[in-house]
């Protein structure tokens, strides 16, 4: 493997709950002496924001990116100010950050998908000469994100994944045997994926990629409203997105929060108004009923519910919500909301915003357009507010001119299978 020379990023471990500080013992997840479950933060020795725009793509944050190296093909999201769909709602200070392909506005991630910035500083934070196996669970964009990037730059990895998402596994060339594709069977959801990864997690062998606990995760995603203030000078008045586990908005509260403690860009004001897709309204349903506990929900009612929609990739039923630090405490502290879009609603922004912006959306970043509307429409954001709206995918259309190769899994393999069993049959294909 080839890398570009890299000094690694400097920074601690803060506990969001205790603010304690520690080491990074170089895969922390938790804080060891935290006396309750809480998320940890990366404190860097870099206080102000400075881009380095010398290390190219997404590595151009690299100063807030907790990484020891950098990897090659990553690309930044891009923010522009909004004329069509600015025009069409009434808004005079929207800006659009968006992750996909469209090389017009300078957009150029591979895979279509926001989960391009988790992947490359999830991977430039493993050591080079790590043994182990990364494990990555996913309900399709992450997989196809995480698949790339190890692909590209030879890191060796496990991706878990529902076998009826597999549709979402395409790309413009055959994947490096490096990657292999575990698949649960039809009818299984994503926490089904889940299970399965934390079972293989079992052997030493192989590590777990951590998810929202991952700080090389949520910092990766906070790279949007990086994107933002670089564009519009400033910490947006309210920010838009559609999540399924609300990683990437706690990921934007956090980085909003370095950028107030800057001084240069203004005060963290920002209400963070995130949305789901009916019927899989788990988020939606624990705010509305004002707990921090999240809300009852069957894995029958679930795996069904997600199903249904459209935005699949939005139906997470173990989200880091409650846990302190987590999505509940960042719409308590930004006097946030929580937004529902139908699978109509899906289609019919789909087409507005392709005739008002002049490319294709998917369907889950359509479900933040549509929270966007609905907003507007119910007089919670004004016509000069500053307003960050997140498109987190899109740009299909035109990727796949460029050709498409679907992966199938490697195996498929029932989440209630013993640990033992999971962990021979994907070692023997390893």
């Amino acid at each position: 493997m080839q890398f570009l020379k890299f000094k690694p990023t400097v920074y601690q471990l803060e506990n969001a709950s205790t603010g304690h500080l520690f080491e990074d013992d170089g895969w922390a997840m938790s804080d060891p002496l935290s006396p309750e479950p809480s998320l940890i933060r990366a404190v860097y020795s870099e206080k102000q924001f400075q881009p380095r725009p010398e290390l190219g793509g997404l590595y151009r944050y690299a100063g807030w990116l907790p990484i020891k190296r950098t990897l090659r093909g990553s690309a930044a999201p891009v923010t522009y100010k909004s004329k069509g769909l600015a025009r069409f709602l009434g808004l005079n200070n929207l800006y659009i950050t968006f992750s996909g392909w469209v090389p017009k506005i300078g957009a150029r991630m591979k895979t279509c998908s926001f989960k391009e910035t988790e992947a490359y500083s999830v991977c430039a934070r493993i050591d080079r000469n790590e043994k182990r196996t990364l494990i990555v669970q996913s309900a399709g964009n992450t997989a196809r994100a995480f698949a790339q990037v190890c692909s590209d730059n030879g890191i060796p990895v496990v991706i878990c994944i529902p076998e009826d998402n597999k549709h979402d596994l395409w790309f413009h060339r055959r994947l490096n045997r490096c990657v292999k594709v575990i698949a649960v069977p039809h009818g299984c959801d994503y926490f089904d994926a889940i299970t399965l990864g934390e079972k293989l997690a079992a052997s030493p062998s192989f590590f777990l990629e951590g998810g929202a606990k991952n700080i090389a995760r949520r910092d990766g995603m906070g790279t949007t409203i990086l994107s933002f203030v670089e564009k519009a000078g400033r910490i947006p008045d309210v920010y838009f997105q559609a999540v399924g586990s609300g990683t990437g908005a706690i990921a934007a509260w956090e980085n909003a929060e370095r950028l107030a403690a800057d001084g240069r860009f203004g005060e963290n004001r920002m209400r963070v108004f995130v949305s789901q897709n009916s019927p899989f309204t788990l988020i939606y349903d624990s705010w509305k009923a004002c707990s921090r506990g999240l809300a009852e929900l069957s894995p029958e009612v679930g795996r069904r519910n997600a199903e249904v929609i459209l935005a699949k990739v939005l139906s997470n039923r173990k989200p880091p919500y409650s846990i302190a630090g987590g999505l509940y405490d960042v719409l308590v502290k930004s006097r946030g909301d929580v937004y529902l879009a139908s699978n109509d609603d899906i289609v019919y922004w789909l087409l507005q915003f392709r005739n008002l912006e002049g490319y294709d959306l998917l369907p889950a970043a359509c479900v933040a357009v549509s929270s966007l509307a609905r907003s507007v429409q119910e007089g919670a954001v004004g016509k000069d507010d500053l307003i960050m709206l997140n498109c987190t995918g899109g740009g299909i259309l035109g990727s796949m001119k460029r050709g498409c190769v679907p992966k199938e899994p490697d195996l498929v393999l029932s989440p209630d299978l013993p640990a033992e069993e999971i962990v021979k049959r994907v070692s023997e294909i390893l």
